[in-house]
């Protein structure tokens, strides 16, 4: 491969969109995703055969010595073939990325009682100040969405709906710009290139909880309160509000009208369509022009799954899938984005690609027979290896203090 070869596959790689690792697997996948779950995870994992050290080196497996790629500016080819890994700190305090795809932050959830009857789902950031190369508490903001290069993010305040989102430089931790808005507004995604902003609206606190028939714990509010989204360019703040009315409700509050509480939109890798979640749909999604108008599934997002962070791989041709567990007791499906035929990679939860041959997933350690005893790994397709790249989370799935990542591509 000669010079030029190189750097054209490195800006067609730069150029590539897939969707943005949506933020909150857990409080994503609320109560319907679990009840309909056919299957536990194994009690073991296979061995993980890489041990390294705090903030060793490692290469990455997706072009090796080619693994050339555009600076952020623009202006000159830099090689990135670096792991930083703290596989002793849970959570996390100094950087951990892999292949320029970067843990920009987590947030701690914990469920704030407000009244007998009703409470919030509330998070905690700590969010990657790119400068530091640590991460730093940021008490101000109920939703955090990273666009690519992990410099900048879009936030919303305490108050959900929130009447203004924030362009929050993570260098300096200010606010550079406020964009105002008529609808209330609950969740925020960028699209692959950061160009856009999608904001969901909604008419009451997507994490509200209440007590359910006398119920000693918290479940989601009904019937759900969305009511669009807005479409914005990041450069100039403009943007339009475009409704989407819900489909109707059956009597049974779990019947085929039933929606999450939070089920944000975020637009598709090509930027020509927003979609979301439907957890009781016959697909278990939906796909809207950007107008608002229905569409059928476009052919290519045909295998995303809502509740899979990663999505597509950067080239667009594979897709992040759900829980596999048959060729090792841990694992996930790849499968291709055009046919649907599927492999197997290791980890439990697949939460970013890594270039298109590598992704940061959840795992369990060798012989744990915790399933929720997880932590960070990189994992390479094809292979049964696994790098560690955090210490392990405690407590079981939902239980207050468990930390949830949220990633930034290059």
């Amino acid at each position: 491969m000669n010079v030029d070869d190189i750097v054209r596959d490195a800006l067609r790689e730069q150029a590539a969109e897939q969707p943005p690792a949506a933020a909150g697997f857990a409080d994503r996948v609320l109560a319907v995703r679990r009840r309909r779950r056919t299957r536990r995870i194994a009690l073991a994992a296979a061995a993980a055969v890489a041990v390294i050290a705090v903030g060793v080196t490692v290469p990455l497996m997706d072009s090796g010595k080619d693994d050339v790629r555009p600076s952020g500016g623009g202006g000159g080819i830099v090689v990135e073939k670096r792991t930083k890994a703290h596989p002793d700190q849970s959570p996390p305090r100094e950087e951990i990325s892999a292949g320029g795809t970067t843990l920009a932050g987590y947030y701690i959830p914990e469920t704030v009682k407000k009244t007998s009857e009703t409470a919030v789902y509330q998070r905690t950031y700590h969010l990657l100040n790119p400068r530091t190369g640590r991460y730093a508490k940021a008490a101000d903001w109920s939703w955090v969405a990273v666009a690519r290069g992990g410099r900048t993010a879009a936030v919303l305040e305490q108050e959900l709906p929130a009447s203004r989102i924030g362009l929050l430089d993570l260098t300096t931790g200010k606010v550079e710009r406020w964009i105002p808005v008529d609808h209330g507004v609950g969740g925020l995604a960028f699209s692959r290139d950061g160009r856009k902003l999608v904001a969901t609206t909604y008419s009451v606190n997507p994490d509200l909880r209440v007590k359910v028939n006398g119920s000693d714990g918290w479940d989601q509010s009904q019937p759900s309160g969305r009511t669009g989204f807005y479409l914005f360019d990041v450069a100039s703040g403009k943007g339009d509000w475009t409704e989407v009315k819900l489909a109707s409700s059956s009597d049974d509050p779990r019947g085929a009208g039933f929606l999450n509480s939070r089920q944000d939109f975020a637009l598709t890798d090509d930027g020509r369509h927003v979609w979301a979640g439907n957890p009781m749909g016959a697909i278990g999604k939906e796909f809207w022009d950007l107008k608002g108008a229905k569409v059928p599934t476009p052919a290519d997002d045909k295998y995303l799954e809502w509740y899979v962070d990663a999505g597509k791989s950067p080239d667009g041709r594979l897709v992040a899938g759900a829980f596999a567990g048959q060729k090792w007791h841990t694992s996930s499906f790849i499968l291709d984005a055009k046919t649907g035929v599927h492999t197997e990679v290791r980890g439990q939860q697949l939460l970013a690609w890594v270039g298109n041959k590598q992704l940061i997933a959840w795992d369990i350690g060798k012989n744990d027979k915790n399933e929720f005893h997880q932590r960070l790994v990189l994992v390479t397709l094809g292979s049964d290896k696994e790098v560690p790249l955090s210490g392990f989370r405690e407590g079981n799935d939902g239980d207050a203090g468990r930390w949830e990542p949220l990633f930034a591509q290059p």
